[in-house]
């Protein structure tokens, strides 16, 4: 049996200002779906070259290094959600279980993949339209790319859930095609390639580059955890949401080994490539000629442009909640257009961020994103700790195994993995940690007071 605390996020019911609830229709099918598609399958394509480099031509291990890494956090979020059956993932999980005013500062830093990751769509975004068509600056598709994403939130589209279907469906058959090209080059011997282990290990592995691999593959598994802000309006999240985020793991996982194998077996050694950044489109035009080239590059756009459009929206109404509820400025984080019902100040602000896409490499950015989420698997792992010495009557073996042996693994990966991230993103990211200790401090008259409550922008659908 386990005791929660008196004050405990699970006694208290969302609602929104007006005392509307979050309604309850979401079924394990559902929840699968929408992390499946908050990830975006063509992910897979984003860091392939980079990571290849890294790793000396072993994209595959460095995949299964991180999904093992996911795993075990996952197995923490199966333990937290049933004890929180509410929207708030790590930062709800770390108020409750450690600390309030720790739980803030680990929501602050989970902020800032929010605030980058128009950033990354941008750079992504140039990448490709840059290798189809090279003789516009990479600066233009830069701008034209946070332009039309600014726009259309400004006017207060957002797309419909079928057109995320549409996106999504693109994406899969643009990836399976993609890879039945890649295997037919390979079964004819393209490259000299032919089908070995090798991708998965070989005398020269370094545990070093697999790691700092695996550091920056992580941003392919971001959105598993975001099933985890759904579970008030789940049907059964206490059943349905550590089902979905383990079945999420497991498809994306087995999707992104299966198709970054065949991408290493034909390349095994990226250096052939004319730009190693831009790998994916370059092997698209070798495998299946200029035709398939543009088709990958079009399929990739509807989904850039198709994610950039959301991420803007959720990182303007994470700040929006934020400034509303007295954890940021209120003036000016806390209004919205009285016609359009947008926070036009934060998705300017947000615009302004994706713009330093101009001057990022691809590399620095991903590894900046992973900075909070290797922090916020961290508490939820710890939180998954601090469960079990603070609430917990019963201690049996199986539990020590559990909600000890378990996390504690999952916090020693983590920590592995976040020490993996190259030196300007821990400069950035611990820069970023330092406003948000300072801002804590004044705000709370030097943890005098109670932290200010970040719950609001965890589940943006009650804002939309």
């Amino acid at each position: 049996m386990s005791t929660l605390p008196s004050h405990s996020a699970v006694e208290v019911a969302a609602a929104s200002p007006s005392g509307a609830t979050l309604k309850r229709t979401l079924k394990l099918r559902h929840l699968v779906f929408i992390g499946l598609a908050y990830m975006a399958p063509l992910a897979v394509f984003d860091m392939f070259g980079i990571v290849a480099d890294v790793t000396d031509g072993h994209v595959p291990l460095a995949y299964i290094v991180v999904m093992i890494a996911v795993l075990f956090t996952a197995f923490s979020y199966s333990r937290m959600v049933r004890f929180f059956p509410i929207a708030g993932s790590a930062y709800t999980y770390a108020k409750e279980a450690i600390n309030a005013h720790l739980g803030f500062l680990v929501g602050w830093v989970a902020t800032l993949d929010y605030l980058l990751l128009p950033m990354i769509n941008a750079i992504l975004s140039a990448i490709y339209m840059t290798a189809v068509i090279p003789g516009v600056p990479f600066w233009v598709w830069v701008l034209l790319t946070v332009a039309i994403c600014t726009v259309l939130n400004l006017v207060g589209v957002k797309l419909a859930a079928s057109l995320n279907v549409i996106l999504v469906g693109i994406q899969l058959v643009v990836a399976v095609v993609f890879v039945v090209l890649t295997v037919i080059n390979i079964s004819n011997g393209a490259n000299g390639a032919e089908f070995t282990a090798r991708p998965f290990i070989s005398n020269d592995v370094q545990g070093a580059a697999i790691a700092a691999g695996a550091a920056i593959l992580a941003l392919s598994f971001l959105g598993f955890d975001a099933v985890s802000t759904l579970a008030e309006e789940a049907e059964r999240p206490e059943r349905d949401i550590p089902r979905a985020i383990f079945i999420i793991i497991a498809v994306a996982g087995a999707f992104f080994i299966t198709v970054t194998y065949v991408m290493q077996t034909l390349f095994p050694d990226v250096s052939q490539l004319a730009d190693i950044v831009g790998a994916s489109p370059e092997i698209a035009k070798y495998i299946g000629g200029a035709a398939f080239q543009a088709m990958f590059v079009g399929g990739y756009m509807m989904a850039v442009l198709g994610c950039g459009i959301t991420q803007q929206m959720s990182a303007a109404r994470l700040l929006y909640a934020m400034g509303r509820d007295g954890a940021l400025p209120k003036r000016l984080f806390g209004s919205v257009n009285p016609r359009t019902g947008v926070p036009v100040a934060n998705v300017l602000i947000v615009a302004a961020v994706a713009l330093t896409a101009l001057f990022i490499d691809l590399d620095q950015a991903a590894s900046m994103i992973n900075f909070g989420a290797f922090i916020a698997f961290t508490f939820v792992n710890l939180s998954v700790i601090f469960m079990f010495f603070r609430f917990l009557k019963r201690r049996t073996a199986a539990s020590w195994l559990t909600f000890v042996a378990i996390p504690g693994i999952g916090v020693v990966i983590n920590v592995w993995l976040w020490f993996s991230l190259d030196s300007i993103s821990m400069i950035v990211g611990g820069v970023w940690l330092a406003l948000g200790i300072i801002f804590l401090l004044v705000k709370t008259r030097g943890f005098r007071m109670p932290a200010p409550d970040l719950t609001g922008p965890i589940n943006i659908s009650m804002y939309e």
